[in-house]
C-alpha cells in the first residue's frame, strides 16, 4: 500500500491554486480592459470632447440660449407656398344702386375709414323723384292719421299708409339710409328733394380702391370703393390632394415671412381641384398686427396635419452641419462649457425637427449655435483631436 507524503501534497495544492488564481486574474483583467475600451468607444460615439468654453459675459453678448429636450408626440407638418389675400368676410365693395352722377369725393385711396363715414356724394333724377314722392306721401299720411278711421274710410286710411311705406322703401332701395330719410322728412321741405345723397361706409377699414373721377356718371352696380379691414387677412395655400387629405379645418399653421413667423388657423378647405395646377386651395386666417402682411405678398406655410410623429423635437436653428458634413448640436456639459453631439435628423416639423442621438433631459443650445461653431472655426480646433 502506497502512502503519499503530506508535505508534497500540500505543496502541489498550493502551486495549483496559485496558477488558477493567476489565470483568473488575467481573464478578469482582459474582461475589464475590453469593457473599458467599449465604454470609451461608446463615449466617443455619444459626443465629442469639450470644444468651446465661454465666460458668462460672452454668452450673454452672443445671445446664447439653452433648453432641455424631452420626448413627445408631435403633429406632422404640411409645407406649401402661400399668397396673402383679402379677408373676404371683412371686405366690402361700395356701389350705387341707381345711375347717378358723382358730385363730391369724401374719401381717398389708403385712407382709414370708420363705419358710417361718408364716402361720396351722388345726384340722380330717379332719386329726386323718389324723394319728392316720399315727402308728398309722408305729408298725406300725417294728415290722414290725424283724421283717423272714424272720419275716413278704411280704404282711404290704408291707401295713405301703404303709399308712405312704398315711397320710403323706394328711397331706401335707391341708396339712402334711414337716418338720411328721417332728416329729409323732419325738414319737410320739398325743395330739398334734389336727388342728392351720400354713400356711407358699411364697415371700418382702409380704402384699397377708388377708381372714379368726380363729375362722371356711375352706372348702378359699378364699384366706386373697395374697403377692407386688414387687421385679419387670409393666406391662400395650394396643397396637393394627398397633403390636403391630412389637413383639417381648425388646424394651426405657421406663416413665414422672411425670418419672421406668424401663427394662423385653417378656416376653409376647398374640395375642387384647380384645373391648371391640380391643387386644392386652403384658406388660413392670420391676425395682422402692425400691418406686416399685405395682399399679394408671397409667404411660406407649414400646417399641422392630423398625423403625428413621436420623438425628440428641437429648433431648426439648433442643428448645424459639422466639418464632416454630419448634423450636430451643441450640448451644455456645464455652465459655459459646450460639446458637439452628432445627431440624425429624422423628420421636419416646420421650425423644428425630430432628431435621434439625444437623450431626454439633455440641455442643448437652442439659440447661438452658429456663434459657437464660429468660435471653433476661429480657433482652428480639429474635432478628431481628442
Amino acid at each position: 500500500m502506497n502512502h503519499t507524503n503530506p508535505i508534497i501534497l500540500l505543496l502541489a495544492l498550493s502551486v495549483g491554486s496559485s496558477v488558477f488564481a493567476e489565470q483568473q486574474g488575467e481573464q478578469q483583467g482582459e474582461q475589464q480592459g475590453e469593457q473599458q475600451q467599449h465604454e470609451e468607444h461608446a463615449g466617443h460615439d455619444d459626443h465629442e470632447d469639450i470644444l468651446v468654453e465661454l465666460e458668462e459675459s460672452r454668452i450673454k453678448a452672443a445671445g446664447i440660449e439653452t433648453q432641455l429636450v424631452k420626448y413627445g408626440h408631435y403633429p406632422d407638418v404640411v409645407s406649401a407656398p402661400g399668397e396673402v389675400v383679402l379677408n373676404a368676410y371683412r371686405t366690402t365693395k361700395v356701389t350705387p344702386r341707381i345711375d347717378a352722377q358723382i358730385t363730391r369725393r369724401h374719401a381717398r385711396l389708403g385712407q382709414a375709414i370708420a363705419q358710417g363715414q361718408p364716402l361720396v356724394t351722388l345726384s340722380s333724377v330717379e332719386m329726386a323723384e323718389a324723394q319728392g314722392g316720399l315727402l308728398v306721401a309722408d305729408r298725406e299720411w300725417k294728415r290722414t292719421s290725424k283724421l283717423g278711421r272714424k272720419v275716413l274710410s278704411e280704404r282711404r286710411y290704408l291707401e295713405a299708409q301703404v303709399a308712405r311705406q312704398q315711397a320710403w322703401a323706394k328711397v331706401v332701395a335707391y341708396g339712402m339710409t334711414e337716418l338720411q330719410i328721417e332728416a329729409l322728412l323732419q325738414e319737410g321741405d320739398v325743395s330739398r328733394a334734389t336727388g342728392s345723397f351720400e354713400l356711407l361706409s358699411p364697415q371700418h377699414g382702409t380704402v384699397i380702391s377708388d377708381d372714379f373721377i368726380v363729375g362722371e356718371v356711375a352706372e348702378s352696380g359699378r364699384v366706386l370703393f373697395s374697403i377692407t379691414d386688414e387687421s385679419t387677412l387670409w393666406v391662400d395655400a395650394r396643397l396637393t390632394p394627398d397633403d390636403a387629405a391630412v389637413v383639417e379645418v381648425g388646424a394651426s399653421a405657421d406663416i413665414g415671412i422672411g425670418d419672421q413667423h406668424m401663427t394662423g388657423q385653417v378656416i376653409q378647405a376647398h374640395h375642387s381641384l384647380d384645373e391648371s395646377t391640380r391643387t386644392l386651395s386652403v384658406h388660413i386666417e392670420v391676425a395682422n398686427p402692425g400691418d406686416r402682411l399685405h395682399p399679394g405678398q408671397f409667404v411660406t406655410v407649414a400646417i399641422q396635419s392630423k398625423n403625428g410623429t413621436a420623438g425628440i423635437a428641437i429648433p431648426v436653428d439648433a442643428v448645424l452641419r459639422s466639418p464632416d458634413g454630419d448634423w450636430q448640436v451643441f450640448v451644455e456639459a456645464a455652465a459655459g462649457r459646450y460639446e458637439t453631439r452628432k445627431v440624425e435628423v429624422r423628420h421636419s416639423l416646420g421650425d423644428s425637427v425630430i432628431v435621434a442621438g439625444l437623450k431626454p433631459g439633455a440641455r442643448i443650445v437652442s439659440k447661438g449655435a452658429f456663434f459657437l461653431q464660429s468660435e471653433i472655426a476661429k480657433g482652428g480646433f480639429d474635432i478628431h483631436n481628442h
